[in-house]
Protein backbone atom coordinates (compact mmCIF):
# COMPACT_ATOMS: atom_id res chain seq x y z
CA UNK A 1 0.00 0.00 0.00
CA UNK A 2 2.69 2.40 0.87
CA UNK A 3 4.25 1.57 -2.44
CA UNK A 4 1.20 3.17 -4.09
CA UNK A 5 1.58 6.30 -2.58
CA UNK A 6 3.71 8.14 -5.23
CA UNK A 7 1.74 7.13 -7.82
CA UNK A 8 -1.22 8.20 -5.82
CA UNK A 9 0.25 11.82 -5.46
CA UNK A 10 1.50 12.17 -8.73
CA UNK A 11 -1.67 11.00 -10.70
CA UNK A 12 -3.73 13.64 -8.11
CA UNK A 13 -0.88 16.75 -8.69
CA UNK A 14 -0.90 16.28 -12.52
CA UNK A 15 -4.63 16.20 -12.54
CA UNK A 16 -4.82 19.17 -10.43
CA UNK A 17 -2.61 20.76 -13.12
CA UNK A 18 -4.80 19.72 -16.02
CA UNK A 19 -7.61 21.40 -14.52
CA UNK A 20 -5.93 24.56 -14.27
CA UNK A 21 -4.44 24.81 -17.97
CA UNK A 22 -8.24 24.08 -19.34
CA UNK A 23 -9.07 26.71 -17.02
CA UNK A 24 -7.01 28.87 -17.89
CA UNK A 25 -7.60 27.97 -21.69
CA UNK A 26 -11.48 28.78 -21.20
CA UNK A 27 -10.58 32.25 -19.63
CA UNK A 28 -7.96 33.00 -23.10
CA UNK A 29 -10.91 31.46 -25.53
CA UNK A 30 -14.00 33.11 -24.27
CA UNK A 31 -12.89 36.33 -22.74
CA UNK A 32 -12.53 38.96 -25.41
CA UNK A 33 -9.95 42.24 -25.34
CA UNK A 34 -12.75 44.48 -24.82
CA UNK A 35 -14.04 42.97 -21.30
CA UNK A 36 -9.88 42.59 -20.25
CA UNK A 37 -9.64 46.63 -21.31
CA UNK A 38 -12.85 47.91 -19.27
CA UNK A 39 -11.45 46.00 -15.83
CA UNK A 40 -8.00 47.22 -16.93
CA UNK A 41 -10.27 50.71 -16.60
CA UNK A 42 -11.97 49.82 -13.68
CA UNK A 43 -8.47 48.92 -11.95
CA UNK A 44 -9.61 45.74 -11.14
CA UNK A 45 -7.32 43.41 -9.37
CA UNK A 46 -5.37 40.96 -12.12
CA UNK A 47 -6.97 43.10 -14.96
CA UNK A 48 -3.51 43.61 -16.45
CA UNK A 49 -2.16 40.34 -16.43
CA UNK A 50 -5.56 39.40 -18.42
CA UNK A 51 -5.21 42.13 -20.58
CA UNK A 52 -1.63 41.63 -21.35
CA UNK A 53 -3.04 37.35 -21.81
CA UNK A 54 -6.17 38.09 -24.58
CA UNK A 55 -3.63 40.65 -26.41
CA UNK A 56 -0.98 37.64 -26.65
CA UNK A 57 -3.97 35.37 -27.21
CA UNK A 58 -1.63 33.58 -29.97
CA UNK A 59 1.28 33.04 -27.40
CA UNK A 60 -1.13 32.06 -24.98
CA UNK A 61 -2.70 29.15 -26.69
CA UNK A 62 0.33 27.71 -28.17
CA UNK A 63 2.28 27.43 -24.54
CA UNK A 64 -1.21 25.75 -22.79
CA UNK A 65 -0.77 23.51 -26.12
CA UNK A 66 2.63 22.73 -24.91
CA UNK A 67 1.72 22.02 -21.62
CA UNK A 68 -1.17 20.25 -22.24
CA UNK A 69 0.60 17.36 -24.16
CA UNK A 70 3.44 17.35 -21.41
CA UNK A 71 0.93 16.79 -18.34
CA UNK A 72 -1.20 14.32 -20.20
CA UNK A 73 1.69 12.32 -21.43
CA UNK A 74 2.98 12.30 -17.78
CA UNK A 75 -0.56 11.22 -16.42
CA UNK A 76 -0.30 8.46 -18.70
CA UNK A 77 2.61 7.08 -17.94
CA UNK A 78 2.31 7.49 -14.31
CA UNK A 79 -0.86 5.38 -14.49
CA UNK A 80 0.49 2.95 -16.85
CA UNK A 81 3.32 2.21 -14.59
CA UNK A 82 1.25 2.10 -11.38
CA UNK A 83 -0.88 -0.73 -12.92
CA UNK A 84 1.53 -2.86 -14.55
CA UNK A 85 2.95 -2.61 -10.18
CA UNK A 86 0.02 -4.49 -9.46
CA UNK A 87 -1.45 -6.26 -12.48
CA UNK A 88 1.34 -5.73 -15.19
CA UNK A 89 -0.53 -5.50 -18.39
CA UNK A 90 -4.40 -5.69 -17.74
CA UNK A 91 -3.74 -3.36 -14.95
CA UNK A 92 -1.83 -0.85 -16.71
CA UNK A 93 -4.95 -1.03 -19.60
CA UNK A 94 -7.39 -0.85 -16.97
CA UNK A 95 -4.90 2.43 -14.77
CA UNK A 96 -5.15 4.28 -17.98
CA UNK A 97 -8.53 3.72 -19.19
CA UNK A 98 -9.61 5.76 -15.68
CA UNK A 99 -7.22 7.82 -15.67
CA UNK A 100 -8.77 9.36 -19.24
CA UNK A 101 -12.23 9.39 -17.27
CA UNK A 102 -11.12 11.45 -14.65
CA UNK A 103 -8.86 13.62 -16.73
CA UNK A 104 -12.36 13.89 -19.17
CA UNK A 105 -14.70 14.76 -15.84
CA UNK A 106 -12.14 16.65 -13.22
CA UNK A 107 -9.64 17.78 -15.67
CA UNK A 108 -11.51 19.19 -18.50
CA UNK A 109 -15.42 19.56 -17.72
CA UNK A 110 -15.76 20.40 -14.52
CA UNK A 111 -13.71 23.55 -14.51
CA UNK A 112 -14.43 24.44 -17.78
CA UNK A 113 -18.10 24.56 -16.48
CA UNK A 114 -17.31 26.62 -13.62
CA UNK A 115 -14.82 28.89 -15.21
CA UNK A 116 -17.30 29.78 -17.88
CA UNK A 117 -20.25 30.23 -14.98
CA UNK A 118 -17.59 33.37 -13.39
CA UNK A 119 -15.49 34.19 -16.51
CA UNK A 120 -14.67 37.54 -15.28
CA UNK A 121 -13.57 36.70 -11.82
CA UNK A 122 -12.04 33.40 -12.79
CA UNK A 123 -9.99 35.15 -15.08
CA UNK A 124 -8.68 37.66 -12.65
CA UNK A 125 -7.76 34.86 -10.71
CA UNK A 126 -5.89 32.86 -13.04
CA UNK A 127 -3.92 35.90 -14.77
CA UNK A 128 -1.43 36.57 -12.22
CA UNK A 129 -0.21 32.48 -12.48
CA UNK A 130 -1.26 32.75 -16.26
CA UNK A 131 0.93 35.27 -17.28
CA UNK A 132 4.54 34.30 -16.07
CA UNK A 133 3.91 30.59 -17.01
CA UNK A 134 3.19 31.62 -20.32
CA UNK A 135 6.27 34.34 -20.22
CA UNK A 136 8.32 31.16 -18.84
CA UNK A 137 7.33 28.32 -21.37
CA UNK A 138 6.88 30.60 -24.67
CA UNK A 139 10.58 29.48 -25.52
CA UNK A 140 9.83 25.76 -25.26
CA UNK A 141 6.58 26.52 -27.35
CA UNK A 142 7.78 27.94 -29.87
CA UNK A 143 10.35 25.88 -30.46
CA UNK A 144 8.31 22.89 -30.80
CA UNK A 145 5.50 24.83 -33.29
CA UNK A 146 8.74 25.97 -35.26
CA UNK A 147 10.05 21.83 -35.22
CA UNK A 148 6.11 21.39 -36.53
CA UNK A 149 5.90 23.95 -38.86
CA UNK A 150 8.88 22.79 -40.51
CA UNK A 151 7.23 19.62 -41.28
CA UNK A 152 4.39 21.35 -43.17
CA UNK A 153 4.76 22.27 -46.93
CA UNK A 154 3.93 26.12 -47.74
CA UNK A 155 4.41 26.76 -43.54
CA UNK A 156 4.76 30.57 -43.95
CA UNK A 157 1.20 30.80 -44.49
CA UNK A 158 0.21 29.06 -41.09
CA UNK A 159 1.18 30.70 -37.57
CA UNK A 160 0.58 27.70 -35.34
CA UNK A 161 -1.79 24.94 -34.77
CA UNK A 162 -3.96 27.09 -32.61
CA UNK A 163 -5.21 30.62 -33.07
CA UNK A 164 -5.27 31.95 -36.90
CA UNK A 165 -6.25 35.19 -37.40
CA UNK A 166 -9.66 34.31 -39.57
CA UNK A 167 -9.87 32.01 -35.45
CA UNK A 168 -8.82 34.87 -33.57
CA UNK A 169 -11.62 37.29 -35.40
CA UNK A 170 -13.92 34.89 -35.48
CA UNK A 171 -13.88 34.83 -31.55
CA UNK A 172 -13.77 38.66 -31.06
CA UNK A 173 -16.57 38.87 -33.72
CA UNK A 174 -19.25 36.50 -31.79
CA UNK A 175 -21.85 38.75 -30.63
CA UNK A 176 -22.74 36.17 -28.47
CA UNK A 177 -19.32 36.64 -26.93
CA UNK A 178 -19.57 40.60 -27.02
CA UNK A 179 -19.25 42.89 -23.57
CA UNK A 180 -23.41 43.32 -22.74
CA UNK A 181 -22.16 46.86 -22.02
CA UNK A 182 -21.29 47.36 -25.57
CA UNK A 183 -23.61 49.48 -27.95
CA UNK A 184 -23.97 48.14 -31.03
CA UNK A 185 -22.08 51.14 -32.64
CA UNK A 186 -19.21 50.46 -30.74
CA UNK A 187 -19.88 46.52 -31.78
CA UNK A 188 -19.62 46.96 -35.66
CA UNK A 189 -16.55 49.24 -35.08
CA UNK A 190 -14.64 46.99 -33.19
CA UNK A 191 -15.80 44.10 -36.21
CA UNK A 192 -14.71 46.94 -38.51
CA UNK A 193 -10.98 47.39 -37.40
CA UNK A 194 -10.89 43.17 -37.68
CA UNK A 195 -12.25 43.76 -41.06
CA UNK A 196 -9.14 46.03 -42.04
CA UNK A 197 -7.60 42.99 -42.25
CA UNK A 198 -9.40 41.24 -45.35
CA UNK A 199 -10.20 45.04 -46.69
CA UNK A 200 -7.31 46.21 -49.54
CA UNK A 201 -6.91 49.08 -50.67
CA UNK A 202 -8.51 49.14 -54.15
CA UNK A 203 -11.99 48.52 -52.37
CA UNK A 204 -11.67 52.12 -50.73
CA UNK A 205 -9.15 54.40 -52.76
CA UNK A 206 -10.37 57.00 -54.62
CA UNK A 207 -10.68 55.88 -58.46
CA UNK A 208 -8.34 57.50 -61.25
CA UNK A 209 -11.07 59.90 -62.65
CA UNK A 210 -12.81 60.72 -59.43
CA UNK A 211 -9.44 62.39 -58.79
CA UNK A 212 -8.94 66.07 -58.80
CA UNK A 213 -5.35 66.82 -59.56
CA UNK A 214 -3.19 69.95 -61.35
CA UNK A 215 -0.44 69.92 -64.08
CA UNK A 216 2.96 70.86 -63.04
CA UNK A 217 3.07 73.48 -65.27
CA UNK A 218 -0.05 75.42 -64.02
CA UNK A 219 -0.33 79.09 -62.83
CA UNK A 220 -0.04 79.51 -59.22
CA UNK A 221 -3.56 81.48 -58.82
CA UNK A 222 -5.05 78.60 -60.74
CA UNK A 223 -3.83 75.55 -57.91
CA UNK A 224 -4.53 77.91 -55.34
CA UNK A 225 -8.43 78.01 -56.88
CA UNK A 226 -8.28 74.26 -56.86
CA UNK A 227 -7.46 73.87 -53.28
CA UNK A 228 -9.93 76.05 -52.31
CA UNK A 229 -12.62 75.62 -53.91
CA UNK A 230 -12.74 71.71 -53.25
CA UNK A 231 -11.37 71.83 -49.99
CA UNK A 232 -8.68 70.41 -50.49
CA UNK A 233 -5.70 69.72 -48.26
CA UNK A 234 -3.39 68.07 -50.60
CA UNK A 235 -3.51 67.60 -54.50
CA UNK A 236 -1.63 65.61 -56.74
CA UNK A 237 0.38 66.79 -59.37
CA UNK A 238 0.46 65.36 -63.10
CA UNK A 239 2.69 65.66 -65.99
CA UNK A 240 1.97 68.87 -68.21
CA UNK A 241 1.71 66.03 -71.39
CA UNK A 242 0.21 62.98 -69.36
CA UNK A 243 -2.46 63.92 -66.48
CA UNK A 244 -1.83 59.56 -65.67
CA UNK A 245 1.91 60.57 -64.58
CA UNK A 246 1.92 61.68 -61.28
CA UNK A 247 4.87 63.47 -60.18
CA UNK A 248 4.12 64.47 -56.40
CA UNK A 249 1.69 65.97 -54.13
CA UNK A 250 1.20 69.81 -53.34
CA UNK A 251 0.42 70.78 -49.73
CA UNK A 252 -1.95 73.74 -49.40
CA UNK A 253 -0.11 74.79 -46.71
CA UNK A 254 2.54 74.91 -48.77
CA UNK A 255 0.70 77.32 -50.88
CA UNK A 256 -0.96 79.45 -48.77
CA UNK A 257 2.31 80.21 -47.20
CA UNK A 258 3.74 81.18 -50.75
CA UNK A 259 0.94 83.43 -51.59
CA UNK A 260 0.93 85.08 -47.90
CA UNK A 261 4.61 85.93 -48.88
CA UNK A 262 3.18 89.09 -51.17
CA UNK A 263 5.68 87.45 -54.45
CA UNK A 264 4.70 88.05 -57.69
CA UNK A 265 6.51 85.14 -58.87
CA UNK A 266 4.56 82.20 -60.31
CA UNK A 267 6.41 79.33 -59.80
CA UNK A 268 5.67 76.84 -57.43
CA UNK A 269 6.98 73.56 -58.80
CA UNK A 270 9.90 74.03 -55.95
CA UNK A 271 6.56 72.84 -53.38
CA UNK A 272 5.79 69.39 -54.97
CA UNK A 273 6.81 66.55 -52.53
CA UNK A 274 7.48 62.87 -53.74
CA UNK A 275 4.22 60.93 -53.83
CA UNK A 276 3.89 57.91 -51.70
CA UNK A 277 2.81 55.02 -54.15
CA UNK A 278 1.27 51.78 -52.97
CA UNK A 279 -0.30 48.78 -54.56
CA UNK A 280 -4.02 48.49 -55.25
CA UNK A 281 -3.89 44.93 -53.09
CA UNK A 282 -2.10 45.97 -49.75
CA UNK A 283 -3.96 45.74 -46.94
CA UNK A 284 -5.77 48.46 -45.21
CA UNK A 285 -4.40 47.80 -41.72
CA UNK A 286 -0.88 47.37 -43.16
CA UNK A 287 -1.50 50.70 -45.25
CA UNK A 288 -2.73 52.87 -42.42
CA UNK A 289 0.49 51.69 -40.12
CA UNK A 290 3.01 52.68 -42.92
CA UNK A 291 1.06 56.27 -43.20
CA UNK A 292 1.35 56.67 -39.73
CA UNK A 293 4.93 55.52 -39.76
CA UNK A 294 6.04 57.86 -42.49
CA UNK A 295 3.82 60.98 -41.08
CA UNK A 296 2.35 60.97 -44.60
CA UNK A 297 -1.54 61.60 -45.22
CA UNK A 298 -2.53 60.49 -48.84
CA UNK A 299 -1.16 57.87 -51.31
CA UNK A 300 -1.31 57.69 -54.65
CA UNK A 301 -2.54 53.76 -55.72
CA UNK A 302 -1.02 51.92 -58.78
CA UNK A 303 -2.22 48.85 -60.42
CA UNK A 304 -0.09 45.66 -61.23
CA UNK A 305 1.54 47.71 -64.29
CA UNK A 306 2.53 50.68 -62.04
CA UNK A 307 -0.81 52.35 -63.71
CA UNK A 308 -2.29 55.09 -61.51
CA UNK A 309 -5.35 53.67 -60.30
CA UNK A 310 -6.29 55.79 -57.74
CA UNK A 311 -5.18 58.14 -54.26
CA UNK A 312 -6.51 56.72 -50.61
CA UNK A 313 -5.85 58.70 -47.63
CA UNK A 314 -5.48 57.78 -43.93
CA UNK A 315 -9.66 59.66 -43.69
CA UNK A 316 -10.41 57.02 -46.61
CA UNK A 317 -8.66 53.66 -43.92
CA UNK A 318 -10.59 55.59 -40.93
CA UNK A 319 -14.10 55.71 -42.50
CA UNK A 320 -14.15 51.62 -42.70
CA UNK A 321 -13.69 52.03 -38.96
CA UNK A 322 -16.30 54.81 -38.03
CA UNK A 323 -18.46 55.49 -40.84
CA UNK A 324 -18.69 57.73 -43.23
CA UNK A 325 -16.95 61.16 -41.92
CA UNK A 326 -18.51 64.73 -43.47
CA UNK A 327 -16.75 67.84 -43.37
CA UNK A 328 -18.30 71.55 -44.17
CA UNK A 329 -16.29 71.10 -47.84
CA UNK A 330 -18.23 67.77 -48.74
CA UNK A 331 -21.35 68.25 -50.27
CA UNK A 332 -21.69 64.32 -52.37
CA UNK A 333 -24.67 63.24 -52.76
CA UNK A 334 -25.81 60.01 -50.35
CA UNK A 335 -24.66 56.83 -51.68
CA UNK A 336 -28.23 55.18 -51.66
CA UNK A 337 -31.05 57.24 -51.75
CA UNK A 338 -34.38 55.39 -50.90
CA UNK A 339 -36.54 56.70 -53.41
CA UNK A 340 -39.95 54.59 -52.24
CA UNK A 341 -40.23 51.02 -50.40
CA UNK A 342 -39.24 48.79 -53.99
CA UNK A 343 -37.15 51.10 -55.34
CA UNK A 344 -33.81 52.46 -54.35
CA UNK A 345 -31.20 55.16 -56.21
CA UNK A 346 -27.74 53.96 -55.73
CA UNK A 347 -24.56 55.42 -56.19
CA UNK A 348 -22.69 53.09 -58.48
CA UNK A 349 -19.45 53.24 -56.52
CA UNK A 350 -21.24 51.58 -53.67
CA UNK A 351 -19.75 48.12 -52.76
CA UNK A 352 -21.33 45.28 -54.11
CA UNK A 353 -20.55 43.76 -50.58
CA UNK A 354 -22.41 46.58 -49.24
CA UNK A 355 -25.08 46.41 -51.63
CA UNK A 356 -25.64 42.76 -50.59
CA UNK A 357 -25.63 43.48 -46.77
CA UNK A 358 -28.09 46.10 -47.35
CA UNK A 359 -30.93 43.93 -49.41
CA UNK A 360 -29.49 40.75 -47.50
CA UNK A 361 -28.96 39.40 -51.19
CA UNK A 362 -26.39 37.19 -53.11
CA UNK A 363 -25.42 39.44 -55.92
CA UNK A 364 -21.73 38.33 -57.34
CA UNK A 365 -18.35 39.90 -55.98
CA UNK A 366 -15.61 38.26 -57.32
CA UNK A 367 -14.19 40.16 -60.13
CA UNK A 368 -14.99 43.48 -59.29
CA UNK A 369 -15.53 45.88 -56.35
CA UNK A 370 -18.67 48.49 -57.14
CA UNK A 371 -21.99 47.94 -58.23
CA UNK A 372 -20.96 49.87 -61.40
CA UNK A 373 -18.30 47.21 -61.83
CA UNK A 374 -20.91 44.55 -61.71
CA UNK A 375 -22.86 46.10 -64.29
CA UNK A 376 -19.91 46.32 -66.37
CA UNK A 377 -18.66 42.70 -66.21
CA UNK A 378 -22.06 40.93 -66.17
CA UNK A 379 -23.14 43.12 -69.39
CA UNK A 380 -19.37 42.80 -71.20
CA UNK A 381 -19.92 45.88 -72.25
CA UNK A 382 -20.61 49.75 -71.36
CA UNK A 383 -24.32 50.00 -70.97
CA UNK A 384 -26.65 53.08 -72.06
CA UNK A 385 -29.05 54.45 -69.96
CA UNK A 386 -32.59 52.67 -69.76
CA UNK A 387 -30.77 48.81 -69.78
CA UNK A 388 -31.57 46.83 -66.81
CA UNK A 389 -30.69 43.29 -65.89
CA UNK A 390 -31.03 40.70 -63.24
CA UNK A 391 -29.67 38.95 -60.85
CA UNK A 392 -30.61 37.03 -57.82
CA UNK A 393 -33.70 38.26 -58.05
CA UNK A 394 -32.43 42.08 -57.92
CA UNK A 395 -33.51 44.61 -60.68
CA UNK A 396 -30.42 46.76 -61.60
CA UNK A 397 -31.66 49.49 -64.16
CA UNK A 398 -28.80 51.95 -65.16
CA UNK A 399 -30.32 55.02 -64.50
CA UNK A 400 -27.15 57.49 -65.54
CA UNK A 401 -23.72 57.14 -67.32
CA UNK A 402 -21.08 59.36 -67.58
CA UNK A 403 -18.85 58.42 -70.43
CA UNK A 404 -17.56 55.33 -70.24
CA UNK A 405 -18.72 55.09 -66.02
CA UNK A 406 -21.86 53.75 -65.16
CA UNK A 407 -23.28 56.80 -62.42
CA UNK A 408 -26.34 56.04 -60.87
CA UNK A 409 -28.57 52.57 -60.88
CA UNK A 410 -31.82 52.07 -59.62
CA UNK A 411 -32.37 48.83 -57.31
CA UNK A 412 -35.36 46.83 -57.05
CA UNK A 413 -36.41 43.39 -56.15
CA UNK A 414 -38.40 41.63 -58.16
CA UNK A 415 -41.65 40.32 -57.42
CA UNK A 416 -42.42 36.88 -58.20
CA UNK A 417 -46.15 35.89 -58.88
CA UNK A 418 -46.89 33.76 -55.65
CA UNK A 419 -45.42 36.56 -54.06
CA UNK A 420 -47.56 39.33 -54.82
CA UNK A 421 -50.43 36.85 -54.77
CA UNK A 422 -49.61 36.31 -50.75
CA UNK A 423 -48.96 40.09 -50.41
CA UNK A 424 -52.57 41.35 -52.03
CA UNK A 425 -53.97 38.33 -49.63
CA UNK A 426 -52.34 39.89 -46.19
CA UNK A 427 -53.87 43.46 -47.65
CA UNK A 428 -57.23 42.11 -47.94
CA UNK A 429 -57.31 40.16 -45.00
Amino acid sequence: MNGSVPYLVATLVLVLVTALLAAIATVIDRLNVVRALRLAEEERRGAPALLWLTEHRVTSLNVLLTLNVIVRLALGAVAALAGWRFAEGVGAALAVLIAVVVVLVLGEVTPRTVVLRHLESSGLKLAGLAKPLVRAIDPVARAAIGLGRSLVPRRHEVSGPYASDDELRQLDADEDEQDEELEPEERAMIRSIFELADTIVREIMVPRPDMVTVPENAPLHEVVRVVIEGGYSRVPVHDPDDTDTIVGIVYAKDLLRRVAMEQRRERWSDLVRQPTLVPETKRCDELLRELQEATVHLAVVVDEYGEVAGLVTIEDILEEIVGEIVDEHDHEDPLVELLDDDVMRVDARLGVDDLNELLSSALPEEGWDTVGGLVFGTLGRVPVEGESLELEGVCIEVERVQGRRVGKVLISRRVDADDATETSEEHAR
